[in-house]
């Protein structure tokens, strides 16, 4: 009886509380007001990191921003083979996350292209970043996205990559596909797959939805209140769906097998869902593009 009110609380009350006060994290003068205190602080004692953003800059989302940043570098590393002298492209690269680790790990053969639509984070990744460490580049891609960019010029479904075919070893998305709806994520695969060399590899993260996981987002074991629309997805929230988008394991297999790209056992499945157990938050996927 007690789990069942648990359960019942958590879906009622406390997630949609909880994504109330996610939807104004997102606006920036939220952020800035709400970290201002701390900033002031940090100004006036000089402990400020230059290659950190300040938080009221940081709209990827909770964590630690270091932590999650070095992280994925091991996950880069372990999982995806990442080799120091290697081309990486990062699509969706925020404010630098992903790219500050990398700063220490890529060699002097080795270089970076990043691309974001939100213009604050690839100002401060050109200014931050790029001056000291001139490998890394970053580019501002004009997309619409109902939560990051809702004024863009482009579809993602028709974007094209600005990037030669053939140009990148390695990429990899952290928390794109989880933002995106399914005709763009169909676009960026093709466009994945166009960008990799032949035996090239991308690792990305995504929400999947099989059986396990509608078990526990009916029980209520979710960190994600996800409610299926006719469209074959689902998501937490009708009006901007591109809050956080889940989509059924087979379709997103589909996607990567037409585009030839092979996924390389094992998926590591995350604990977004409510597992006990995972490799990280976000079920994690590797995949190899055909020679």
């Amino acid at each position: 009886m007690t789990e069942f009110v648990t359960d019942v609380f958590r879906q009622r009350v406390y997630l949609p509380l909880k994504h109330v006060i996610r939807k104004l994290y997102y606006q920036p003068a939220v952020r800035s007001i709400f970290f201002f205190p701390e900033r002031l602080l940090r100004t006036a004692v000089g402990t400020r990191d230059p290659m950190i953003p300040p938080k009221s800059k940081i709209f990827i989302g909770p964590g630690d921003f270091t932590a999650i940043g070095l992280e994925f570098l091991r996950h880069f590393i372990g999982i995806g083979g990442l080799e120091p002298n290697e081309r990486v492209l990062d699509v969706g690269c925020g404010i630098g996350r992903m790219a500050i680790p990398l700063t220490r790990y890529l060699g002097a053969e080795g270089s970076y292209e990043g691309f974001d639509i939100v213009d604050e984070g690839i100002e401060w990744c050109q200014t931050q970043i790029t001056p000291r460490f001139p490998r890394f580049r970053f580019t501002v891609a004009d997309v619409y996205n109902g939560l990051y960019r809702p004024d863009g010029r482009f579809q993602a479904r028709d974007y094209v990559f600005p990037y030669p075919a053939e140009s990148f070893d390695f990429v990899f998305l952290t928390s794109v596909f989880t933002h995106m709806l399914p005709a763009d994520i169909a676009n960026y695969v093709r466009q994945i797959a166009r960008v990799l060399r032949p035996g090239g590899r991308c690792l990305m993260t995504c929400f999947l939805l099989n059986d396990e996981v509608r078990q526990l987002v009916a029980r209520g074991k979710s960190s994600l209140p996800m409610r299926e629309q006719k469209e074959g997805y689902s998501t937490i929230d009708r009006g901007t769906p591109e809050y956080d988008i889940a989509f059924p394991q087979p379709y997103v297999a589909s996607l990567l097998e037409s585009a030839g790209l092979i996924v390389a056992p094992p998926i590591h499945y995350g604990k977004w869902c409510g597992r006990a157990a995972g490799l990280t938050y976000q079920d994690v996927i590797l995949v190899r593009k055909g020679a």
